[in-house]
């Protein structure tokens, strides 16, 4: 219990180290700004609700304490998101678990488009020391990409703790800034307290503390977000199947405080289906100001998912896949495949 008391403790002081800075931000200031974009058809066919999850390899992309194996040797997940404006945003991660030292993982985000036709400002012969674009190519490339590596571990039946350590770097045209970042995690499972209330989790995260990425003198930090959550079953039969319900706190840097909330009732231990819905989410804006009318700050809605899942001798197969509805553009559509041996 002390444990556990201190670790949520922990977790929480950065949050009200930039909780008062936050008040004043306003949306677009963070750079990396692909770190908020959900990775996994499950955690967002959920609504993203998917802070206090765990045995997943998919959770050192949300909480790094969720990786934390138990009944598993090792897993390997792969996601693709065909995300808005025709931009790619693919994951893989892979987790080991090291007998009783932890689980240890790596991971990669990949998230841009390329191919963008440069319309280039050349500056005339008599002020080309002033010329800031320097690159000639007819089409140029964008991209951003997170390389991390994650440890968890199980310091109890009940207690999980993780950290993962993130390279980040952005880079457009020819222009190239790069960042480091820290993320920490717990995850404290109750276990059943009721007929209706069974694997009873809570969970608190702090992702993206770091340095920010500067570009012409300018330094933008990137997007640090704090989460507790909560999940639990409230239904657990062989027969009838299993419902779970999680909902989430997050609270950006640069934003309002939302709430994710999300269900997933699996049945004949095979196939899934989820919805979810982040609140103080769609819809929300930045006050505006005295000279303006509030801005919009999202588009994102509603979203949706189900899966499939096998068991062939110590391997086990899942394939999951989310739709997320959007205002205006077309709704986003996620595959993961998920592989766990034994």
């Amino acid at each position: 219990m002390k444990i556990r008391r201190s670790v949520l403790i922990i977790l929480s002081i950065p949050l009200l180290l930039f909780e008062a800075e936050a008040q004043v931000r306003k949306a677009g200031l963070n750079s990396a700004a692909f770190l908020k974009v959900g990775v996994g058809a499950r955690n967002v066919g959920l609504g993203s609700a998917s802070t206090s999850f765990s045995e997943d390899v998919g959770q050192m992309f949300w909480n790094p304490a969720g990786i934390a194996l138990r009944n598993s040797s090792m897993q390997a997940t792969l996601s693709y998101n065909k995300w808005i404006a025709d931009l790619n945003h693919n994951a893989f991660g892979l987790s080991y678990k090291l007998e009783d030292i932890g689980t240890v993982g790596v991971g990669v985000i990949m998230f841009g488009v390329s191919g963008i036709n440069a319309y280039r400002d050349i500056a005339p012969s008599s002020q080309q020391s002033q010329q800031i674009d320097e690159a000639t190519s007819d089409t140029y490339n964008y991209l951003d990409l997170a390389l991390q590596t994650t440890f968890a571990r199980n310091f109890s039946d009940q207690l999980s703790l993780g950290v993962t350590l993130k390279y980040i770097n952005q880079s457009i045209d020819d222009a190239t800034e790069s960042a480091f970042a820290l993320d920490l995690g717990s995850v404290y499972s109750i276990g059943t307290v009721a007929s209706f209330v069974n694997d009873w989790k809570f969970s608190a995260r702090l992702s993206n503390l770091g340095s920010g990425i500067k570009y012409f003198d300018v330094e933008s930090p990137i997007p640090i977000t704090f989460s507790v959550g909560t999940s639990f079953k409230a239904l657990k039969d062989d027969e009838s199947g299993d419902l779970l319900i999680a909902v989430d706190a997050t609270k950006p840097q640069d934003s309002p405080q939302l709430y994710y909330v999300g269900a997933e009732y699996v049945f004949a231990k095979m196939f899934s289906v989820r919805a979810g819905m982040k609140f103080n989410y769609t819809g929300a804006d930045d006050g505006g100001t005295s000279t303006r009318a509030a801005i919009n700050q999202t588009i994102e809605g509603m979203s949706f998912g189900g899966g499939v899942q096998t068991s062939m001798g110590d391997y086990g197969l899942r394939v999951d896949y989310a739709y997320t509805s959007m205002d205006i553009l077309d709704a986003v559509h996620r595959i993961t495949l998920s592989v766990d041996m034994k």
